[in-house]
């Protein structure tokens, strides 16, 4: 199966535990990329993922999600694909979407995934027959009724 998280999901475990729900996430979030390790899930990463990493002010951060991109992606959506991937952002942007995250969504309906994961409850108000939107914890329960 094929998911794409989005960057509120690789910073997920640097946010403040002390709430329930951003707990419940980031041990989702965790257990998500155990299952990408092992290869029973195909990670899609992209261009704008990178780039909004390399934003991050925080070095040891920015690297650690760097390093799992590379060692773990299935596959790429890079800067040749932009202008395919940004007409359909445009598309999506006007349903309020903002730009990035629009670019993140075209991205992972592009490569065909299956599941786009976020943390971002704005953003996933976002509907399409093209891609389930779902939280880490969504993903999970979902993942886990298929068994």
């Amino acid at each position: 199966m094929r998911i794409y998280l989005d960057m509120c999901c690789y910073n997920r475990p640097y946010d403040d535990q002390s709430q329930l729900k951003v707990a419940m996430e980031t041990q989702s979030k965790l257990h998500i990329q155990s299952l990408i390790k092992d290869k029973k899930l195909e990670l899609i990463v992209s261009y704008m993922l990178r780039y909004e990493c390399s934003k991050n002010p925080f070095e040891m951060r920015r690297n650690t999600i760097f390093e799992f991109m590379r060692e773990n992606a299935f596959g790429y959506v890079g800067d040749e694909r932009k202008e395919m991937v940004e007409a359909k952002a445009f598309e999506i942007m006007k349903t309020g979407i903002k730009f990035k995250d629009a670019c993140h969504v075209a991205s992972a309906i592009y490569s065909g995934c299956e599941y786009f994961i976020s943390t971002d409850v704005r953003l996933l108000k976002y509907c399409t027959e093209e891609i389930k939107m779902v939280t880490p914890i969504e993903f999970i329960t979902e993942m886990e009724g298929d068994e």
